[in-house]
């Protein structure tokens, strides 16, 4: 990727070696799942079927709320990274809000940008506690991106997934959690699981893969203007069949049960992707009429 320094753009609240405030706690861990952070909980999780929609981890919409969760820190102040992992994160950022504004304001609306939480280790927010282990997350109800950069190393290592578009890709996948937000699919979907609870990790799966297909939408706009270089498409395809709930479950020796999904398969979350890449088009990210 080629994408220019966009220092100060304030949407960055760095918290990295700050005081966890107690968010290391084992609650996001044990009813979260689905967490990139550690594939071998995910598995777990995933045998267990205790992946529910709303459920914590990179790619996810957020952590639920869990009785007697602390409360998100107060340090929500803003601040320009300086290494290199942070100055990547406010750039890839900044770029896919920018685009985003641009989609919003050729329908007649108005784009409001969520902030991005850097931490170390662990965290709170308004979703309840975070450590790195739960992996990025969108918290609809403080309306926060939650990343602990070290992760970028780990998608790498443990996932196999290498490269600065694969890391975009997480980050523009949380924010197509916060465009669902703004455009009210979010509180739509957490009713209907409320509603229909069997129903919850179908409609877990088609959040996600809207999302996916989100993300790639940004990455048409950022391959329109030049910023993509050969081989960026394909580490982004990675990363989204690296994170299938097939793959994981298979990679942890279980039956794949299409049941207990929250996410989608490598196969669903590559085609969306490439469904938003190739159109550019939000319109084309229904993944709420129909098959998947």
């Amino acid at each position: 990727m080629r994408l220019g320094r966009r220092a100060g753009t304030g949407d960055v609240i760095d918290r990295r070696g700050a005081p966890s405030g107690g968010g290391r706690g084992p609650l996001p861990l044990a009813f979260g799942g689905g967490g990139l952070g550690t594939m071998v909980l995910l598995a777990v999780l995933l045998l267990m079927g205790k992946c529910a929609s709303g459920g914590g981890s990179g790619f996810d919409i957020g952590l639920p709320q869990f009785p007697g969760a602390v409360a998100p820190s107060a340090d929500n102040t803003v601040s320009s990274p300086d290494d290199p992992s942070g100055m990547f994160v406010e750039d890839v950022l900044a770029d896919v809000q920018d685009s985003w504004t641009e989609q919003f304001a050729g329908s007649g609306k108005t784009y409001e940008r969520a902030k991005l939480v850097l931490f170390t280790s662990s965290t709170n927010s308004a979703c309840g506690p975070a450590s790195s282990a739960t992996g990025p997350f969108y918290c609809p109800a403080d309306r926060l991106v939650y990343l602990d950069t070290g992760f970028f190393e780990e998608l790498h290592q443990r996932f196999g997934a290498p490269g600065d578009f694969a890391q975009a890709y997480v980050i523009a996948h949380e924010i197509g959690h916060h465009v669902q937000t703004l455009t009210g699919i979010t509180g739509r979907v957490q009713q209907e699981s409320e509603r229909k609870p069997n129903d919850a990790n179908q409609l877990s799966v088609r959040v996600e893969l809207q999302a996916d297909c989100y993300a790639g939408v940004w990455g048409f706009s950022a391959a329109k203007r030049g910023i993509l270089e050969a081989g960026d498409l394909e580490e982004a395809l990675n990363a989204a069949a690296a994170i299938g709930d097939d793959r994981l479950q298979r990679e942890a020796g279980a039956r794949v049960n299409q049941d207990t999904w929250t996410h989608g398969s490598s196969e669903q979350r590559q085609r969306w992707f490439k469904k938003g890449f190739d159109s550019g088009d939000p319109n084309q990210c229904d993944t709420f009429s129909g098959g998947i």
